[in-house]
């Protein structure tokens, strides 16, 4: 088995035990009326930061929530990417930084923790990189294949993204794991002398407009 392969196995078989655990919380009656205080979840995807030890791309992301009523909380999300594509004649690299902002809604939570539940939500995503192409392949003459070179330069590409996850407490403490899986449609992105680009950091490797992203995250509640 690969080592990629064992480290998601690890995490996925620690998700479940910590799902498991029995928590014994405060309850509060439904009937109390929400008001808002400052509340902030800071949490960092480390499922992606230790896959990077294993690969490629190199990942750092983390958000910041913010509960605004009973079941809707905010979100900002900031990070860095780092990547190579080879493939298909193409030699590329990319890496720079990318933002989201946006919602959930808890679609089910725990009756004894509103912090522990399912939710879905969406975000806006920007991303700004340096790109530069080593081999784009093309056709020379009789068809013969040649590749072309580009230097390096700036871009920005910009996607809205669904996500679709839980969030549970770590025993009684103010940790929590959120895992959520992310579809990606790709709205708008510059381009380097009309070339799609092939990886964008943030968004990932495809060469269409639809693509998957997932985290795993460690959460601390302030």
């Amino acid at each position: 088995m690969r080592p990629r392969s064992i480290f998601i196995c690890v995490f996925s078989l620690f998700s479940i035990s910590v799902f498991s655990q029995d928590k014994t919380v405060e309850k509060k009656s439904d009937s109390i009326k929400w008001k808002y205080t400052p509340n902030f979840t800071v949490g960092a995807d480390v499922l992606n930061l230790g896959i990077g030890f294993f690969g490629d791309r190199q990942m750092f992301q983390g958000f910041v929530s913010s509960r605004i009523n009973k079941r809707t909380h905010a979100v900002v999300d900031l990070g860095y990417d780092k990547n190579v594509y080879q493939k298909n004649g193409y030699d590329a690299k990319a890496d720079g930084m990318f933002a989201k902002v946006g919602a959930f809604y808890m679609l089910a939570m725990d009756p004894e923790n509103a912090l522990n539940g399912f939710y879905a939500g969406g975000k806006l995503v920007g991303s700004f990189y340096t790109q530069e192409y080593m081999a784009v392949p093309v056709k020379g003459q009789n068809n013969d294949g040649v590749t072309l070179a580009f230097g390096p330069t700036t871009q920005s590409s910009y996607w809205a993204e669904a996500m679709l996850g839980a969030r549970i407490q770590v025993f009684e403490s103010n940790f929590f794991i959120d895992v959520n899986v992310q579809p990606r449609y790709l709205v708008y992105t510059t381009k380097q002398d009309e070339i799609k680009p092939m990886i964008v950091p943030g968004f990932g490797k495809s060469s269409g407009q639809f693509t998957m992203g997932f985290s795993w995250n460690i959460a601390y509640r302030f």
